[in-house]
């Protein structure tokens, strides 16, 4: 293992503007965060184990992967900080700029639309040729993990993007995991009402602006690779995808070009974002028509429940929920979801307080805003959101019990939760007003400092 530069087969895109994966890595690298493995490494738990000790830390790049011509890159958005690097973000802070996505429209945001792409070059009719990857012992096979689906939405004429996990069942079928309700299980719905395949294009190794969208809840009828294209200044090309007439990412390391049964479904369950096993279900087959793919091709491979799969699902969600507070509490300064709650159950908002009953105001509007929310603690700005021992320091000496806790039962919650009412989707949620009362001595709460400690460099005294 080493961190080094690599080779790739077309290196032009890391001087180009058009947003790829091979240019993201290009800047993972010269900022010394992507590690390289040369040794042959399997596809059935050693991939997943090595990614697993390396959370929270490096990206890594696999060149040498037992049983396929495929180079595998993982734990590529693994920190907060590697946001940073490519994508829009709140002048200074990690926290991507969603603010703006509900004016997004394709006109504000024209992108460039191509017949060719680089993935045209090489293509197959056999799924295993691609280094699919077994993660948990208890998992249903392997699946892909970090597939991005496109599809046409015959009743808005809209198309949308949305990432799905999907079993790996023979060489030409998967199991394709849909949330009931979400968009592209009503595309579905509708096509299986008229009895017709559904016609989709899936893309795996793409700009991780690209995934970040996908796995944003936008609102009906808006695409969602015009938030990518926002995320990436403009930069974004797309191609034509014959088959299913969608237009995709020109730059996408591997294309699956397929239709979904409306008539044969599989029983699949994997792991989840709280690393617990999701339950099993039956769900629909995505049988394939053909695979396309860039010479020296790169498989991108989310590990689920670790820190790279909760932050792409979490920051999008973090955001949104930023913005639905300071809606109601002007003067929100921050919001973070923990690394606790798996980024996903449990948030920490950060207000300046000017009123009593505003922590309170904005512990609903976060339950609103983001509905699996299990707990919510209102913090001052004197408080680092992100440090949890200053939000349980501020628990202990601001909150009591008796007035500062909300507790609020039956309400819907996170299907994640193995702890809530799973037949009917119910917990108990909670709300903690961790501010200092205005009725009290705010002098009593000052937290004491020692001037000039700031500048006092130990090397200079041991």
């Amino acid at each position: 293992m080493e961190n080094r530069k690599t080779t790739y087969t077309d290196n032009n895109d890391k001087n180009t503007k058009e947003p790829s994966l091979r240019q993201f890595l290009s800047i993972l690298q010269d900022n010394n965060e992507l590690l390289i493995i040369d040794k042959k490494v399997s596809k059935k738990f050693q991939l997943a184990a090595i990614v697993g000790k390396l959370d929270k830390k490096e990206a890594v790049l696999f060149t040498n992967i037992e049983d396929s011509k495929f180079k595998v890159v993982s734990n590529i958005l693994g920190t907060r900080n590697r946001f940073f690097y490519g994508f829009k973000t709140n002048g200074g802070s990690s926290k991507i700029d969603f603010s703006n996505f509900a004016n997004i429209n394709k006109e504000s945001y024209p992108i460039k639309i191509s017949s060719d792409a680089p993935f045209y070059k090489n293509n197959s009719n056999d799924l295993f040729d691609l280094p699919i990857i077994t993660h948990f012992e208890k998992d249903a096979g392997p699946f892909i993990t970090s597939s991005i689906v496109y599809v046409k939405d015959e009743e808005s004429k809209s198309q949308n993007s949305s990432t799905h996990r999907m079993l790996l069942l023979n060489n030409k079928e998967m199991a394709i995991r849909m949330v009931e309700g979400r968009h592209l299980h009503k595309c579905f719905s509708y096509a299986k009402e008229h009895k017709e395949d559904l016609k989709i294009t899936v893309v795996i190794g793409v700009h991780p602006a690209l995934n970040l969208a996908a796995a944003y809840q936008a609102a009906y009828g808006i695409d969602e690779i015009s938030i990518a294209n926002y995320l990436l200044n403009g930069n974004l090309e797309l191609a034509k995808n014959q088959f299913s007439n969608l237009n995709i990412p020109k730059h996408s390391e591997i294309v699956l070009e397929g239709r979904i049964l409306y008539d044969k479904y599989s029983e699949e369950w994997m792991v989840e974002m709280l690393r617990t096993y999701d339950h099993k279900r039956k769900q629909p087959v995505f049988e394939i028509n053909k695979i396309w793919y860039r010479d020296d091709p790169l498989y991108y491979d989310i590990l689920p429940g670790y820190t790279e799969h909760r932050l792409l699902m979490g920051l999008p969600i973090e955001s949104k929920i930023f913005w639905y507070v300071k809606n109601t509490v002007p003067t929100t300064k921050s919001v973070h979801l923990t690394d606790g709650g798996s980024n996903w159950l449990n948030a920490v908002i950060q207000i300046k307080k000017r009123l009593e009953g505003e922590p309170k105001n904005a512990i609903l509007t976060a339950f609103s805003a983001h509905p699996s929310l299990k707990t919510a603690i209102v913090v001052d700005d004197d408080i680092n959101p992100e440090d949890p021992t200053q939000v349980e320091y501020a628990i202990s000496t601001r909150a009591q019990a008796d007035k500062d806790i909300l507790i609020i039962t039956n309400v819907k919650g996170s299907s994640l939760d193995p702890s809530s009412d799973q037949n009917n989707l119910l917990t108990t949620k909670l709300g903690i007003d961790a501010t200092i009362s205005l009725l009290k001595d705010k002098e009593r709460f000052e937290i004491a400092k020692i001037p000039g400690i700031e500048n006092i460099d130990l090397d200079n005294f041991i």
